[in-house]
């Protein structure tokens, strides 16, 4: 990949982490450019988002605090995980979920 291009796929791919509204407009930013790095971590990102809203849902009908913070650190630190490959231009999955993030996403280009 150009270093120009790859440049600009980082950017939006750092767009992308930051909440689910950077995830959207990551999205357009990405439509026109096709940039295969910044649509990895569109998904990756947009995964962490959507699974954090649907399984937090279900979490916050527990009464137990351990839980709860237990769930917040989880995805905070999915999170600082994929920011940080973004920043630093690396493609890692996300662990255990990045895999079927990629999948479930897989039209997002």
């Amino acid at each position: 990949m150009e270093n120009n291009n790859f440049e600009q796929g980082k950017n939006i791919a750092i767009v992308s982490y930051i909440t689910i509204i950077g995830a959207i407009v990551a999205i357009f930013m990405n439509q026109d450019k096709k940039n295969s790095f910044a649509a990895f971590h569109i998904r990756q990102a947009l995964g962490i988002f959507v699974s954090f809203f649907l399984i937090g849902y279900f979490i916050g009908y527990f009464d137990s605090w351990m839980i709860s913070s237990a769930f917040y650190i989880f995805y905070f630190i999915l999170w600082v995980y994929g920011f940080l490959g973004a920043l630093q231009g690396q493609m890692k999955l996300i662990p255990l979920l990045g895999e079927q993030f990629q999948k479930i996403f897989k039209n997002i280009e």
